[in-house]
């Protein structure tokens, strides 16, 4: 029995030579498959976005090469987001959700302290206290199907508090940033831990 079973075996891999030529085929194909797998993850489901400007410094500077998951979602606040406003400027923004629809934005600018739903929010990755109103003033009701942000660098950000980026829209949010890639010593997570 076990050298019927040695025949067989040998007689399988006599049926198949080796060749280099055949190698070199199926290394190929395996890499050309790869490839094709890595473009329609990176056309259909995440995209690479370079950071432009300093208006999320601490967590973002200006060159950061950025994944941004390209899939339709629910932004939640806290979360870093790309979007597009092409009447404010051709290039995506990046800034980070500070309050969602149904939500207020209060801003007491002599404190530099930002109030959602009135309580204070704890921003430890701000560059500092929110002191320039810029356009914003009183309380405001982000409307059904919008976005407040603001950049993380406050006082050096045109964000929601600019009339004309205002509110969001969330058919604009391309995606939600969820990755640095480059530079290579701050690769990893923006949101820290």
């Amino acid at each position: 029995m076990k050298d019927k079973a040695k025949i067989n075996k040998e007689e399988a891999v006599a049926e198949k030579p080796f060749t280099v030529r055949g190698e070199v085929y199926e290394w190929a194909q395996s890499l050309i498959t790869a490839l094709v797998i890595c473009i329609l993850v990176f056309v259909f489901v995440f995209r690479l976005v370079d950071v432009v400007g300093d208006s999320m410094n601490n967590t973002l500077f200006h060159g950061d090469k950025m994944v941004v998951l390209d899939l339709p979602y629910t932004p939640k606040q806290g979360d870093i987001v790309v979007f597009r406003k092409d009447e404010y400027k051709p290039e995506a923004l990046v800034k980070r959700v500070i309050a969602t629809e149904g939500q207020t934005v209060e801003i007491d600018f002599d404190k530099g302290i930002v109030y959602v739903d009135g309580v204070a929010l704890d921003e430890p990755y701000t560059a500092d206290y929110t002191y320039i109103p810029i356009d914003f003033s009183g309380v405001q009701t982000v409307p059904e199907g919008c976005v407040f942000v603001m950049g993380d660098n406050r006082n050096r950000s045109t964000d929601s508090r600019k009339a004309e980026i205002g509110m969001v829209d969330t058919r604009l949010i391309i995606g939600k940033v969820v990755f640095v890639l480059f530079p290579l010593d701050r690769i990893g997570s923006p949101y820290g831990g």
